[in-house]
């Protein structure tokens, strides 16, 4: 069985990059400067304006004419604002109005209430126009500024004006201390308190974080609050985090956990599931479904056992048992649970026979086996030119060499790491390209100062000579980022997060919400978007990051309480956090996903690219999707594999021989050491297995915006 890489081979990347280069004559963008502070006017009738129309029959109005608003409650104009740094702004509505009648407005900024009935009273005519003023918080890049009637009609809207409040204020407020239990939890709610956070303005906000996902925001006059929709008997642990207008966000209280009481008592277990059948298979997976149980509260999910054993498990009537061997029978039955943990009997059991071959080109996981135990938390892993692997431990700050064979050689500490209590700490690494003189080995780590791309020299199996390459990446208990990916260019890439304050996504002066590209020095490379470090903007917390045959960059994203996304990554592109998440909430104007999940089946954490064939690995989905990317570069066949087999998964990666290595954090990383680096063998049809490092390239010449190269 024949095993075929996609990334292009790190020799022939650099020949390309070097020769494209070479033969291009690029414009490049002046350095960024701090950005000015100015005013900024937008005209109602180039706004979006929903059950109302443009008019220009009443003197006065500014550019071509006004709104006139229908006699309707829901009627509204919808601006489109431009800020260039996050910060308290004055937003002036010019208006008339000739009634004798108040007709007040709402007015929310993206999506959020910044004004409940802002006065617009009479002006006397409508020819006579006025000001109505409200101060709100924009975040720096675009912000959705939304006029909508509250009574039966609304005044004309000419225009609006938007003037930033500065200088900006950058002093965060302090955490939020003494979180505790409030109310005794029910089975589905868990209420928490605090003591009130300081800030040098005003805290005007609140966000309530369950395990880096945010579960409820209040106000900065609230204290207190409960968190409903939860699962019975579940433990949960919070923290909670202050905002001002900015928004800054405090760094974190101090962490809490709480469970959930216990649903009342069921003892009556699910049916048992019907009709187990095959739907397809290969030479190393079956495919299975069969009859839905039914419960007298709800089914919770299904137990698959494969010759006997436990196999793995499936929340749907539905599932694919991977990592077989071909021509071999495997007998297969299921039975459903429900959240009490009763089990129906299982149903009637079958056979199936797995294929001698399957279609070339598709790469299908085979057998498993253990590469390493005792780890804690295997954050990144990369590969060294004899065929090693080098992984980072997130909390230890370790890094360790491992063999095929299972050899594991400690390799020594990143100096100056720290961890956050939640997902900082050692995390990415990278082997140069030009390893085999340089002996650069590339890290993405927490440090006391913020988060820092870094590069240390291996050489007789240990790690020396520090030098931090970038930093200025704020840091938080959550949303970190931490992959490292050098791409064909010869640039290295890395996944940052937001930090947990979304509004620096939009910014394009700050490193956090975004994906980054340096040279191997650290320096800025010329043609980057902005003059910085930003190679695209709108990212919450992106971590798997690869590249396709084509050379293009793709990378796996959490999102926050809705779904997941995979995005096809364009030089200078804008990814729409926080006003966009996957595909909800103002997504207009923003590069669209290519594969979206609910959080509860995927939260991505890596990616790998065989053959254009995208890897996901999940946390929280317990499993790893698999998708071809096809010719109009659209994600197509999922399949998912190892659902409920091997816990939360964290990273998977391509080796030289074509094989994956997948991580693993078992139990949202609370336990030292009780962690696996397991190897999946990948199986091909097709002819002889080449050796290592005879994988070639399949794509053409490098001319996408996403590497860099203009065509």
């Amino acid at each position: 069985m024949r095993r075929i890489k996609s990334r292009p081979s790190r020799a022939f990347g650099a020949l390309v990059a070097a020769a494209t280069t070479a033969s291009l004559c690029v414009a490049l963008p002046a350095a960024h400067s701090a950005p000015l502070l100015r005013t900024a006017s937008y005209e109602a009738e180039s706004a979006q304006v929903v059950k109302g129309k443009v008019e220009s029959n009443h003197a006065g109005h500014t550019g071509t004419g006004f709104v006139n608003f229908d006699a309707v409650s829901d009627a509204y104009v919808e601006f489109t604002v431009q800020a260039e740094q996050p910060g308290a702004t004055k937003l002036d509505f010019r208006y008339a109005n000739g009634t004798a009648d108040n007709r007040p407005l709402d007015i929310t900024v993206n999506g959020t209430r910044a004004a409940d009935d802002l006065s617009f009273p009479a002006t006397g005519a409508w020819t006579t126009w006025k000001t109505a003023s409200v101060t709100t918080a924009l975040v720096a890049g675009t912000n959705k500024i939304r006029a909508t009637t509250s009574g039966v009609d609304g005044p004309n809207l000419d225009s609006l004006t938007v003037t930033p409040q500065g200088p900006a204020d950058t002093e965060k407020p302090t955490a939020p201390k003494n979180l505790r239990k409030d109310k005794e939890p029910t089975t589905t709610s868990v209420s928490l308190a605090w003591d009130a956070a300081g800030d040098n303005v005003k805290v005007t906000g609140y966000d309530v974080y369950q395990h880096g996902q945010l579960m409820k925001q209040v106000d900065g006059s609230t204290l207190a609050t409960t968190v409903t929709g939860l699962t019975p008997e579940t433990s949960y642990d919070w923290t909670v985090f202050a905002r001002d207008a900015v928004p800054n966000v405090s760094d974190a209280s101090n962490v809490v956990t709480i469970a959930t009481l216990p649903a009342p008592p069921d003892g009556e277990a699910p049916s048992v599931p019907q009709a187990l059948h095959a739907t397809g298979k290969t030479a190393t997976s079956v495919d299975l479904a069969w009859t839905p149980s039914t419960d007298n509260v709800s089914v919770t999910g299904y137990d698959i056992y494969r010759d006997g054993a436990a196999a793995g498990t499936s929340a749907t009537a539905s599932t694919t048992v991977a990592g077989l061997k071909a021509d071999t029978a495997y007998r297969f039955k299921v039975r459903a649970f429900d959240a009490k943990g009763n089990r129906s009997a299982f149903g009637p059991e079958i056979s199936v026979t797995t294929t001698g071959s399957q279609p070339g080109g598709t790469p299908d996981p085979g057998t498993v086996k253990t590469l390493a135990t005792g780890v804690d938390v295997a954050w990144g892993v990369a590969f060294l030119p004899d065929g090693s692997g080098i992984y980072t431990e997130r909390n230890t700050f370790d890094v360790y060499r491992l063999t095929k064979s299972g050899q594991k050689t400690r390799l020594g500490k990143v100096p100056n790491s720290q961890t956050t209590g939640g997902e900082g700490g050692l995390m990415g690494v990278e082997v140069s390209p030009n390893f085999a003189t340089d002996h650069y080995v590339y890290f993405l780590h927490t440090s006391s100062d913020g988060n820092r791309i870094a590069r240390m020299k291996l050489e007789n199996n240990a790690l020396s000579g520090y030098k931090v390459l970038l930093a200025g990446m704020a840091k938080s208990r959550y949303h970190n980022g931490g992959r490292l990916r050098f791409g064909p260019d010869g640039k290295l890439y890395a996944g940052m997060g937001d930090a947990q304050n979304d509004s620096r996504a939009q910014d394009k002066n700050s490193l956090n919400g975004k994906i980054l590209r340096i040279n191997p020095d650290g320096t800025i490379p010329s043609d980057n978007p902005f003059g910085n470090a930003v190679w695209s903007i709108g990212h919450r917390n992106p971590q798997g990051l690869d590249f396709d045959s084509k050379g293009r960059l793709w990378q796996a994203e959490f999102g926050d309480n809705i779904m997941d996304e995979v995005n096809l990554i364009q030089k200078g592109g804008n990814y729409g956090w926080p006003n966009c998440q996957g595909t909800e909430g103002s997504c207009s104007g923003y590069i669209a996903p290519k594969k979206t999940w609910p959080v509860s089946s995927a939260s991505p954490s890596g990616l790998t690219i065989i053959n254009d064939h995208v890897f996901v690995a999940t946390t929280r989905g317990q499993r790893v999707y698999r998708l071809r990317i096809d010719s109009g570069s659209n994600l197509v066949e999922q399949k998912s594999f190892f659902e409920g087999t091997y816990d939360r998964l964290r990273t998977v990666e391509v080796d030289h021989d074509g094989d994956i290595w997948l991580t693993t954090s078992t139990d949202k990383d609370g336990t030292a050491g009780n962690d696996r680096i397991l190897l999946i063998d990948i199986v091909y049809s097709g002819g002889a297995r080449p050796g290592p490092g005879e994988f070639a390239p399949t794509g053409t010449a490098f001319t996408d915006d996403a590497t860099g190269f203009d065509e």
